[in-house]
Parts: structure tokens; sequence; C-alpha cells
């Protein structure tokens, strides 16, 4: 073989071998590097490296957890959508703060239903005939609506030192009775209910007000 066919030779081994590791560097430039783990394979990797045990002895004894009973109580938008003469006794006691028990709703019942009636409880948005903040003198004032008729009841109730007894009764959710009596001895009525003689102590019905009278 001639020196020249030798350098021929030579070259294209040369050329090969550099054409193979171009091909070999772009097909490793061409492999991405693997991603990072994602925060949950990162959680999951935490808890099965600090995982822990609890052993329960054989002799461990059964007990029960008793828990404290709970209840709820309606609240204003409740009462309202409610409409009745009974949700208008509990929106009164809601904002006068005192206990929405069922002696302090049967009290306010007979009271509406000795001041206005039943059938038209509502009447002038006014239940009890209340004169604070009704602008009408001897409890013939009117109110707005229904919820601002509650409200002033709850005031007139605290505002009046008169009212005193009747405040704590319902407070204190005493029984009927002594509430009642706390009524008719109070200044509320001029008659004093003829001192529970013009007092009924049946059942009240539940009765809803018209559309419109809740504001």
């Amino acid at each position: 073989m001639s020196r020249r066919q030798i350098y021929s030779r030579h070259r294209n081994l040369l050329a090969v071998g550099a054409a193979t590791a171009s091909l070999s560097l772009v097909a490793l430039t061409m492999v991405a590097p693997p991603a990072p783990p994602t925060e949950d394979q990162q959680v999951d990797a935490y808890l099965f490296k600090n995982a822990q045990s609890l052993a329960v002895p054989e002799t461990a004894a059964d007990f029960t957890v008793t828990r404290d009973a709970f209840s709820t109580t309606a609240g204003y938008k409740t009462l309202s959508a409610g409409g009745t003469n009974y949700d208008w006794a509990k929106l009164v006691l809601l904002y006068a703060k005192f206990p929405i028990t069922d002696s302090n709703v049967t009290v306010f019942t007979r009271w509406m239903r000795q001041e206005n009636g039943t059938d038209d409880w509502w009447n002038r948005n006014n239940p009890l005939n209340n004169g604070w903040g009704s602008g009408g003198g001897a409890g013939l004032g009117s109110y707005p609506n229904l919820d601002v008729a509650a409200q002033n009841a709850a005031k007139a109730l605290h505002g009046n030192p008169g009212y005193a007894a009747i405040v704590a009764g319902f407070a204190a959710s005493a029984p009927t009775s002594e509430i009642e009596q706390a009524i008719w001895a109070s200044p509320w009525a001029t008659s004093h209910y003829a001192n529970g003689a013009h007092w009924s102590s049946r059942e009240v019905p539940s009765v809803k007000s018209p559309a419109g009278t809740w504001g």
C-alpha cells in the first residue's frame, strides 16, 4: 500500500471517529434530566421515613367518652322567615337577651293574646301595644315592621324600672305563674289585667302574619 493510500485511509478513519463522537454528544444532550419529586411524593417519603406506631396492651380496658349535650337557637332571619306569633315572641326574647325557653315563650304568647288577640296579633305591627318608640300614647302607636317592634319591646322591658320583676322572671326562665304575676303588677297595662282575672292560660294557637309585616 502506498503512502498516499495509507494517508487517505487514516483520514477516513478520523472522519468516522469524529462523526461517531458527534452523534454520541447529540444523544447525550437529548436525554432530559429526571423531574424533581412532587410535593405529594416528598410528603409520602417523609411519612415513610418518620412513621410512628402505637402498641396497645391486651390488658387495656375499653372506656366510653361522654360529651356535653348541645342545642341550637334560631337566629333573627330564621324567626322572621317563620313569621308566626311564636316566632315574634322568640325574637323579643332574643333581642332582650332572655333565654328562649318553653316557659318564657308561653308567657309571651299569652301576653300577646291579651293585648291584640291571636287572629290579629300583628295589629299595627305592635303585638304588645308597646308605647316605647311607637309614637302613640297608651300603646296605640305602630312600628314600621314586626322586627322593629320586637327591638322596641326588648328596649322597653329593660328601660323602665317598673318592669324589673318581669325582666328578672324572664332572665331566670321562672315558672309561668311567677312571670305573669310580675306582668300584672307592673305598669305595662293600667288595668293590670284585673290582677290576672283577664288573663287566659289556654294554649295559644300558632298564627302566621301576612306577607310584608316583618319588613
